[in-house]
């Protein structure tokens, strides 16, 4: 597919042609994205919640009332759930939430989100550097190609004044092609690639031609 590359001022810089197998898919796979998603989340999460069971809390063991005639159960501990202070019967414990998801699901789950954005909101760059860290600049550029809310993935490393200038941008995600990820691409209104970006996915996805 053929698709109009523009520059950071809102120009024309001719056109490129994508990979149909990288951005044309066109029966999108929620169930891939989903899992993809799943998967990065978990992975994401720290999981060191804890709480202290019976053997851990510093309580007396020894039994405080006489075994018959009390009129209550006969306890020996005062470490037992069943007490304030005592220990949390099946608490969360320190784990990892990590799940597994094959790598080739991986990829084709980050083609379909890919696909999903070309047939939407995709915009080609030139380039995406700056020549000082503004804001306020970046954010004029932005207006003029009609951006609010997106994902800005760049070549091999990302421009240092670009990408200072975005950081005060909490709608506008900056990163390098290695980073490109099926997450912050669902999450954001708009993929912007520039062509340095393009180079790098299909030779992600398609090592032996670029070799």
């Amino acid at each position: 597919m053929k698709i109009s590359v523009t520059t950071l001022d809102a120009g024309k810089a001719g056109d490129l042609e994508l990979n149909d197998a990288i951005f044309g898919i066109e029966e999108i796979r929620s169930d891939l994205l989903q899992r993809a998603v799943k998967w990065q989340l978990s992975r994401r999460q720290a999981g060191t919640h804890k709480t202290k069971e019976r053997g851990e809390i510093a309580r007396t063991s020894k039994k405080f009332g006489r075994q018959k005639g009390g009129g209550g159960a006969r306890h020996g501990s005062r470490r037992a759930p069943i007490f304030v202070g005592g220990g949390v019967a099946h608490g969360p414990r320190v784990r990892s939430h990590a799940t597994e998801l094959p790598k080739k699901v991986r990829a084709l789950a980050l083609k379909h989100a890919l696909s999903s954005k070309a047939a939407s909101n995709l915009i080609i760059l030139e380039d995406a550097n700056l020549d000082a860290p503004k804001t306020k600049a970046l954010l004029e550029k932005l207006g003029k190609l009609g951006v609010s809310n997106a994902l800005v993935i760049d070549g091999e490393s990302v421009n240092e004044n670009f990408a200072k200038a975005a950081a005060n941008v909490g709608s506008i995600d900056v990163l390098p092609a290695q980073g490109l990820n099926v997450y912050d691409v669902l999450r954001r209104d708009t993929l912007v690639l520039t062509k340095a970006a393009v180079e790098k996915i299909n030779a992600r996805f398609n090592p032996e031609e670029a070799a």
